[in-house]
């Protein structure tokens, strides 16, 4: 049986979700160095930081990465302005936005303001502060990943993202993790926080369903 290794990233704000630089910014290889054949599950552009996980399991990247396969994705968003109840329920309800040229209506969400700037650390480099436009820090949570859609979605709305993190993907969390840190879980660990089991149990339970 192949040995499936998993690693959780909190991906720094510049960073590609790839190993190598690309114009002229730097991949993952530059903060860690992962065993081969380990590649990261879905990605976050450049521009967003937080939770990226990495594994050699290529099961779990087609089982998180389905359309079918719903996972509560969840991000803290700092946007430009004093972000209002009624952008709050549009986001909610689903805004019309465009991927790859065409309107896409997105699926239902949670969204909520939060009461103060979450304990995140520190951007590098730091959002450009603007003493007469006020910022909001709102929770968003999303079922769906299309392309660049957090950021769409608040331009929808009205409120352009300044900062955005990725936070949660169901109860795997980056809380507490520095930015650029790596942490290896096992096997058991990853897929209960993710809410998933693991291939073989999936299988063997389907096997049992049909012998009854």
């Amino acid at each position: 049986m192949e040995h499936h290794r998993y690693f959780i990233i909190y991906k720094p704000f510049g960073i590609l979700s790839q190993f190598s630089a690309e114009g002229g910014k730097e991949g993952l290889g530059s903060l860690f160095e992962f065993p081969k054949e380990v590649y990261p599950v879905g990605r976050l552009d450049a521009d967003s930081e937080g939770l990226l996980i990495l594994t050699n399991d290529k099961s779990l990247n087609s089982r998180l990465l389905h359309p079918q396969q719903k996972h509560w994705r969840t991000y803290f968003v700092q946007v430009d302005g004093a972000i209002t109840s009624e952008a709050l329920k549009k986001l909610e309800q689903g805004v019309t936005i465009k991927i790859n040229k065409k309107e896409y209506h997105t699926r239902p969400s949670v969204a909520s303001l939060l009461s103060s700037e979450p304990m995140l650390p520190e951007r590098n480099p730091p959002i450009r502060f603007r003493k007469e436009i006020p910022t909001s820090w709102l929770s968003l949570s999303l079922q769906e990943g299309k392309n660049r859609q957090v950021r769409r979605m608040t331009a929808a709305v009205g409120f352009p993202t300044l900062r955005l993190v990725r936070v949660r993907i169901e109860a795997l969390s980056i809380d507490g993790m520095l930015s650029g840190e790596v942490k290896e879980l096992n096997r058991e660990e990853l897929f209960m926080q993710l809410k998933m089991q693991p291939e073989e149990k999936r299988k063997n339970s389907f096997r049992a369903g049909k012998r009854k």
